[in-house]
C-alpha cells in the first residue's frame, strides 16, 4: 500500500529535480529603466563615433588644456544639440526645463520615443509631479489626476522604448 504512493510522489520530486537540471541558466533581467538607458547609451556612442568623437564616461577626468576643453565642448554640442533650445517647458513652480532637438541625445529619443517633443513634455512632467504637489499645497494624487493625459502618453511612450531599447541592444 505504502509504495502506492510513494511512487507518484518520487517521480515527482524527480520530475522536478531533473527539470531544474535541465534548464539553462539565464541572467537576471535588467530592469526596464536600465534596459532604456543602455539603448540610449549604445545610440548616442553610435552618434558620437560616427562624427569621428570619443563618447564621454563616467569618472574621466576633466579636460585640462584648452585643446581638452574644446574637445570636451565639441562632444557635449554632439551629444546634447548646440545653438537656441527648440524645446521648452515652463513650470507651475516657476522652472523653466530646456532642450535641443538636435544631437546625439535626441535622436536616440526619437528612435526609442518616437515623438521627441512630446517626450519631452510628459517625461519633464511626470519627473516634476511632487515639486508640483508640494508648490500647489495639494496632495500627489491630486496631481497625478491633474495630469492623467501626459502620465497615460508616458507610459506609453515608455512601453514603446523598452520595446525599441529591447530589439536596439539584440542587434
Amino acid at each position: 500500500m505504502r509504495t502506492r504512493h510513494i511512487c507518484p510522489l518520487f517521480v515527482l520530486l524527480c520530475t522536478f529535480l531533473l527539470g531544474g537540471c535541465a534548464t539553462t541558466p539565464t541572467r537576471p533581467a535588467m530592469p526596464p529603466e536600465d534596459v532604456i538607458k543602455a539603448a540610449q547609451q549604445q545610440l548616442t556612442d553610435r552618434c558620437l563615433k560616427r562624427q569621428g568623437l570619443t563618447p564621454p564616461r563616467a569618472g574621466e577626468r576633466q579636460a585640462a588644456t584648452p585643446a581638452d576643453r574644446r574637445n570636451s565642448q565639441r562632444v557635449a554640442d554632439a551629444l546634447f544639440g548646440a545653438g537656441r533650445t527648440e524645446l521648452s517647458l515652463t513650470l507651475p513652480t516657476g522652472y523653466s526645463v530646456r532642450a535641443h532637438t538636435d544631437g546625439c541625445l535626441a535622436a536616440a529619443q526619437r528612435t526609442l520615443y518616437g515623438d521627441q517633443r512630446r517626450w519631452f513634455q510628459v517625461s519633464t512632467i511626470a519627473n516634476n509631479l511632487k515639486p508640483e504637489a508640494a508648490h500647489r499645497h495639494r496632495s500627489l494624487a491630486w496631481v497625478r489626476a491633474r495630469h492623467r493625459t501626459e502620465l497615460s502618453d508616458w507610459h506609453s511612450m515608455r512601453e514603446r522604448a523598452l520595446r525599441h531599447a529591447t530589439t536596439q541592444l539584440s542587434t
